[in-house]
C-alpha cells in the first residue's frame, strides 16, 4: 500500500475503521481530489513516518462529521473556500488550535481569529479577458458595472461559493446597498444567464460569446496543461489574466485550508500534519500541484503561476468575508442575478 492510503468514493463516503487512536496514523477527510494532495501527504509521511488515510468526496464531509459525532474517525478536514471552512466551524465539527508554528507561518488575515481554520494556499478571483477584443490592461471589480461591458461578461452562478466570496468582499468594502446596485448593473451586463464552471467561461470567450469573465487563477494552469482535452489549451491561449484592483485595495483572494476535527482520535498526529502543511516545504508542493499561491512568506509560487504576473492581494481578513457571505447570498437572490440580464 502506498504511503497515502486513498479511499475514493463518488456517490458516498467509505468510512474508516472504528475511531481509535493510532500512534502512526492520521485520518483525513478531504474535499480536494486525492491526486492533488498525495504528493503533499507522501512528503509528510517521509518526514514523520506517520501514515495518512484519506477519504475524498465532493460534498457532504462536514455533515458526515456532524452525524458521526464523537465516533468520527476524522482528524482533519481539508477543503477550499472560506465558505466551506467557516461552514465546518458553524456545524460544530472543528476544534480551536493555538499553535506558535502555525500562527507564525499563516498570515493573520488568512486564519480564524479563534483558531478553527487556517489557510494553506490562495487563489485570486480574477478577470479573464479576450486577447483579441479587450484592450484594457486594468479593470476593477467596480468597472464590471460600466455600461461599456453590456452583453460582454460571462460568469458562473452568483450563488456558487467562489462568487459569494467575491460579492462578500464587495459588501465588506462598499456596504450592502452599494453592492446591490453593483450586482444589478453587472447582471445587466451579462452576455447570458450565469452557467457552467470557471473553465466554461473561458470557453465562451474563445467562442466569441463574451469578452471578459470572472474566474479563479488556477483554472488557467489547469487549461494550459490539459492533455486529456487539449482544446482547453486553445481556450487558455485566447485570454489573458487581469488582476482587478491590484493598484488599489488589492485583488480578492480565497483559500484552501484545513481544520482539526472536534473529536480527532489522533489529535497529536493531526497537529503534526497541520504544522507540516503550514511549512514552506509543504506550501510549495501544495501550491504547485494546483497552480495556487503559497501563503507563507518566502515560499515561491511555481514558474507557471509567476508567469501570469504580479499582483497585490486584498489584505482584508477572510473572517470578515465569511461574516458577509449571508448578506451577499441574499443580495444575489434579491436582484435575480442568476436570471441574467433584465429585459
Amino acid at each position: 500500500m502506498s504511503a497515502a492510503a486513498v479511499t475514493l468514493s463518488v456517490a458516498g463516503v467509505v468510512g474508516f475503521s472504528p475511531a481509535v487512536s493510532a500512534a502512526d496514523e492520521v485520518n483525513i477527510y478531504s474535499y480536494r481530489q486525492p491526486e492533488l494532495i498525495k504528493p503533499l501527504l507522501d512528503a509528510f509521511t517521509n518526514e514523520t513516518g506517520i501514515k495518512t488515510n484519506v477519504v475524498f468526496a465532493s460534498k457532504g464531509l462536514a455533515e458526515r462529521m456532524q452525524a458521526e459525532g464523537e465516533n468520527s474517525p476524522a482528524d482533519v478536514l481539508m477543503t477550499v473556500d472560506i465558505g466551506r471552512l467557516q461552514g465546518a466551524k458553524d456545524l460544530g465539527v472543528t476544534q480551536p488550535v493555538s499553535n506558535e508554528i502555525i500562527n507564525a507561518n499563516i498570515p493573520e488575515n488568512l486564519r480564524d481569529p479563534e483558531g478553527h481554520w487556517f489557510g494553506l494556499t490562495t487563489r485570486a478571483r480574477i478577470i479573464y479577458a479576450s486577447k483579441d477584443r479587450v484592450e484594457d490592461e486594468n479593470i476593477t471589480y467596480e468597472d464590471l458595472a460600466d455600461e461599456k461591458w453590456k452583453g460582454r461578461i460571462c460568469t458562473r452562478s452568483g450563488q456558487h461559493v467562489y462568487s459569494i466570496g467575491l460579492f462578500a468582499s464587495m459588501v465588506a468594502h462598499h456596504g450592502a446597498e452599494e453592492t446591490e446596485k453593483w450586482l444589478e448593473a453587472v447582471r445587466d451586463n451579462l452576455a447570458r444567464k450565469p452557467t457552467g464552471n470557471d473553465r466554461a467561461q473561458v470557453k465562451s470567450i474563445y467562442a466569441g460569446e463574451c469578452d471578459i469573465a470572472l474566474g479563479n487563477t488556477y483554472y488557467m494552469g489547469k487549461m494550459e496543461t490539459n492533455e486529456k482535452d487539449p482544446e482547453q489549451k486553445e481556450w487558455a491561449k485566447s485570454v489573458r489574466i487581469l488582476f482587478p484592483n491590484t493598484e488599489e485595495r488589492g485583488t480578492h483572494v480565497n483559500i484552501s485550508g484545513v481544520v482539526m476535527a472536534k473529536h480527532a482520535p489522533n489529535a497529536e498526529n493531526a497537529l503534526k500534519l497541520m504544522e507540516f502543511l503550514s511549512s514552506a516545504e509543504a506550501q510549495q508542493i501544495y501550491a504547485a500541484e494546483n497552480f495556487e499561491y503559497p501563503v507563507i512568506e518566502g515560499a515561491e509560487a511555481s514558474d507557471r503561476v509567476k508567469a501570469w504576473g504580479d499582483f497585490k492581494a486584498d489584505p482584508i481578513s477572510l473572517d470578515v468575508i465569511a461574516k458577509n457571505r449571508k448578506t451577499a447570498s441574499e443580495l444575489v437572490d434579491r436582484v435575480g442575478f442568476d436570471e441574467g440580464p433584465a429585459s
